[in-house]
């Protein structure tokens, strides 16, 4: 059995997972979500997969503010202002 670093690349089981957990309602999110796996999807790290699988937990209301700029991460959800939430949610926002 191989343990799997954080810096690991993520294998393709779990990127198929992950995409189809970040399906979202709000069209707006999803946007951000397909445009975030054009550009990292071949170097998408363990780590970074769980930053994005933090974020998927938030409301599509949430996500979206977070995803404009309108409102901080502390503010939205204090308890996943974590450093992988923080770098995922940069790479989500780059245009």
């Amino acid at each position: 059995m191989t343990l799997m670093t954080e810096d690991a690349r993520i294998d393709e089981r779990s990127l198929s997972k992950l995409k189809w957990r970040c399906r979202r309602g709000l069209l707006e999110n999803d946007l951000f979500v397909e445009r975030f796996f054009q550009q990292h999807e071949s170097s998408l790290t363990v780590r970074q997969a769980a930053g994005l699988s933090a974020l998927m937990e938030l409301s599509d209301n949430d996500l979206l503010d977070l995803n404009l700029g309108r409102k901080p991460l502390a503010q939205v959800a204090p308890e996943m202002d974590r450093d992988e939430v923080r770098e995922v949610l940069k790479m989500l926002q780059q245009r």
